[in-house]
């Protein structure tokens, strides 16, 4: 069986200079975990659900954690008050920043007559869960692990019929 026969074809995609608010965006509006990042007609990475999280890593939450002193009990409403501004501004930092600059590079992909084994293979010995699919070099498509599962079930179910 061959990729071409289960990616889902013309993936939904996103500009290297979109916004991560417009990725996050997309990656919810399609229930995907993963978008191809374009720079014209060139696949210039992945973004992925994992990429857009590890930018709001918070480090260690234990060190945030402290008890007032009396005096400062009285002060905690400005400081949790200047700390939700902080955090605000932060997230809207982050909605703004390009794509180029959270995406995985350079991208992994696969031929569109290739194995799916190869997929699967490439997938497993680089730890990801998609691959574009590419024809000439130019994106028509993309495979993740549950469409080989379901290629590999579908043509199990075949041979029961």
């Amino acid at each position: 069986m061959l990729v071409k026969d289960v990616m889902t074809p013309d993936p939904v995609t996103v500009r290297v200079d979109s916004p991560v608010r417009e990725a996050a965006g997309l990656l919810r509006k399609y229930h995907i975990g993963g978008l191809p990042v374009m720079d014209g007609e060139r696949v210039a990475g992945i973004v992925t659900e994992t990429d857009v999280l590890s930018l709001l890593d918070t480090g260690d939450l234990s060190s945030d954690l402290w008890l007032p002193s009396p005096l400062e009990v009285i002060e905690v409403p400005v400081r949790e008050f200047i700390n939700w501004e902080k955090t605000k501004r932060a997230l809207t930092n982050i909605g703004d920043m390009e794509v180029r600059r959270v995406m995985s590079s350079p991208v992994i992909a696969i031929d569109e007559e290739s194995d799916i084994t190869d997929a699967a293979a490439q997938m497993l010995q680089e730890g990801i869960a998609r691959l574009p699919v590419l024809r000439d070099g130019r994106l028509v498509g993309i495979v993740t692990r549950a469409d080989i599962v379901q290629g590999l079930g579908a043509s199990s179910l075949e041979g029961v019929s």
